[in-house]
């Protein structure tokens, strides 16, 4: 087998390192507008995917997903190091891939070995709207600590004006787990 960058394996799933020919893969769910609906961006065109997979290559937070059968690249997990022995969770995955446990799955792998590292909390933020998003957190074990109203904004409307959004933050500790 080539040298990868392997962090975690499930029994469907590599969680590694980002690589170069990632890009088509990465593409096709950050070009998805239904994908990125609540994420910070638009879908992204190809030239903006391709600077998106450079950035991912470069930094030690973000995760590739791959499904092991078809060695294909189905999405990623977040994990942004935080003050005071905490990280910052996300996913964002193929929508062809949704419904079949893969953010579940990675995130327990991933969150178990965080936490076996000396991890003291691990905590996500996601918008209210985002219904599967937070399903999810409580599915694996997160509790809702907080509902920001109005705390946020990504885009603005045809007049200049923020479009605020509320935050849902979900966290777990270890011996939540």
């Amino acid at each position: 087998m080539e040298n990868r960058s392997i962090l975690a394996e499930t029994p469907r799933l590599i969680l590694r390192r980002y690589e170069k020919g990632d890009l088509q893969d990465l593409f096709e769910y950050l070009s998805d507008a239904e994908v990125v609906k609540y994420e910070p961006h638009k879908p992204m065109t190809f030239a903006e995917a391709e600077r998106s997979l450079d950035w991912r290559i470069g930094t030690d937070e973000m995760i590739a997903v791959e499904w092991k059968d078809s060695r294909k690249m189905i999405g990623n997990v977040y994990l942004g190091k935080r003050e005071f022995d905490s990280l910052e969770i996300g996913y964002v995955f193929n929508r062809n891939y949704w419904g079949k446990g893969c953010a579940s799955e990675s995130c327990r792998a991933l969150i178990q070995q965080a936490f076996s590292a000396g991890i003291h909390r691990i905590y996500a933020e996601c918008d209210p709207l985002n219904v599967r998003s937070w399903k999810l957190l409580e599915a694996i074990g997160f509790r809702r600590e907080a509902h920001l109203i109005q705390n946020v904004y990504f885009w603005k409307d045809e007049s200049g004006r923020p479009i605020w959004k509320d935050t849902y933050v979900y966290a777990k500790l270890p011996f939540e787990e």
